[in-house]
């Protein structure tokens, strides 16, 4: 398996002197117990508990002291207690008993020495009001679909990963890079994607896994959902999300139904819990602080671009296109873009963010805006001319800076941009496949502008 990325906010997590309990979010399928157990390699003991299994969660249902439910733990694993340092202690599917999420606030307490990982899904609504949150005594970290760093890692592609990470980037590295970055644009993040492709390089080879992608999120509707005519509702909508997926949606309707706007909100905000979408209400301001506006209509971001492509059947789109923002209007590029941003944030209070001004005389909106060093950068996935972007320059006549972003199929180059009123500012045009260096860029840029 490719070493992913966020191993090395894990090792952090390891170092750290007062080390918290780990909860690891994520949809499923995104890799998160083989993260885990690529960190185990690092201890000498490793302790694997899936508590969907009756004799792994009956220590916890039997033993509520701390010291005697670690004792029984070493013990029926048969692990040594007297290298508890070295010790990985990892919890999976903690969600299917409530009581262990509290246990964490114990190990927290009375157990520092004990390396431990949990992980589950839905954890804010899935526990009882009568289980008290271990708030302030447990960290998050979120593991999201690999990101095209990690697809290079995972095909062997060491020197393009190399080139990809060099700020500025050479200008030899382009022609190879995109045409990289167009595969991993068709088939996406999704860990046993990424590695079988990497194995065998056969997309028809994928089919089935896409499938069972999908179904697995479907299966998994029950355990979200309070009732059956819910079920059908969130049903609906992770089949709907594949193919509305880029785009500003209603929720009255949602993917031509007959449901209700409060039942499609319902079923698209536990799915949001879920970490299967994220729904990104527009922001009106061009200052900070980011304050989306709940009363205007969404956009729709979901796990993983690939899963889009897939449903939508727009695979061979893709495959034939010179520019990935001639397909799908455009929404596939956007998408994956705003997927690969995200890829480098692990907080679960991290999202993406857009902005909006809706008028009667004229509307614009700018595909993300991204907070850095105080100002708010804006950014967009666009082909063409500068002269096009004309939301853009509406956004950049009302900010207080003069530095914005583009990404776009050409090369890197710093351009400078005029507004119809006339104010002039730095447009930094970079490659499709440098959204994850989003943030070194950013720093390189408002050097190179000054």
């Amino acid at each position: 398996m490719f070493k992913r990325i966020i191993i090395e906010e894990l090792e952090k997590w390891l170092t750290q002197i007062n080390r918290k309990p780990l909860v690891l979010r994520g949809a499923r399928q995104v890799g998160k117990t083989t993260l885990v157990r690529q960190l185990a390699s690092q201890f000498e003991q490793f302790i694997y508990l899936n508590l969907e299994l009756q004799e792994d969660r009956q220590p916890f249902e039997q033993f509520s002291d701390i010291e005697t439910l670690v004792q029984a733990l070493f013990y029926i694993k048969n692990c040594s207690l007297e290298k508890k340092k070295q010790t990985l202690l990892f919890i999976d599917e903690i969600q299917e008993v409530p009581l262990a999420l509290n246990t964490l606030r114990y190990f927290y307490e009375k157990v520092p020495d004990l390396a431990v990982i949990a992980a589950g899904s839905m954890l804010e609504s899935l526990f009882s009001k009568d289980i008290s949150f271990p708030v302030g005594r447990v960290e998050y970290k979120v593991v999201r679909p690999a990101s095209f760093p990690e697809f290079l890692e995972a095909m062997g592609e060491t020197a393009a990963l190399n080139q990809l990470q060099q700020v500025p980037l050479a200008g030899f590295a382009h022609s190879k890079l995109l045409q990289l970055f167009h595969t991993y644009a068709l088939i996406g993040g999704m860990p046993e994607i990424v590695q079988t492709y990497s194995q065998k390089k056969d997309l028809l080879a994928l089919s089935p896994i896409y499938d069972s992608l999908i179904a697995s999120y479907l299966d998994d509707v029950e355990k979200y959902a309070s009732g059956e005519v819910q079920v059908l509702h969130i049903r609906h909508a992770i089949r709907s999300s594949f193919l509305e997926a880029g785009k500003r949606i209603k929720f009255e309707g949602f993917g031509n139904s007959p449901y209700r706007s409060r039942d499609m909100s319902e079923a698209l905000r536990i799915l949001e819990k879920a970490l299967l979408l994220q729904l990104l209400f527009p922001c009106t301001s061009t200052t900070l602080p980011l304050l989306p506006d709940l009363r205007k209509s969404p956009r729709l971001q979901i796990l993983d671009t690939g899963l889009l492509n897939y449903s939508g059947s727009i695979q061979k789109d893709i495959l034939r296109t010179p520019d990935l923002h001639s397909v799908y209007q455009g929404t596939i590029i956007e998408h994956l873009v705003g997927q690969e941003i995200l890829s480098t944030q692990h907080s679960a209070l991290d999202r993406l963010n857009f902005w909006v001004r809706e008028k009667k005389t004229s509307n614009a909106e700018v595909d993300y805006i991204f907070p850095f060093e105080g100002k708010l950068i804006p950014i967009e996935v666009k082909s063409g001319k500068e002269g096009t972007l004309r939301s853009l320059h509406q956004y950049m006549e009302e900010v207080p800076h003069s530095y914005a972003v583009r990404f776009y199929s050409g090369e890197l180059i710093i351009s400078q941009a005029t507004t119809p009123q006339g104010k002039q500012y730095q447009l930094l045009n970079l490659p499709y496949f440098l959204a994850t260096q989003l943030k070194k860029y950013l720093k390189w840029f408002t050097l190179e502008a000054k």
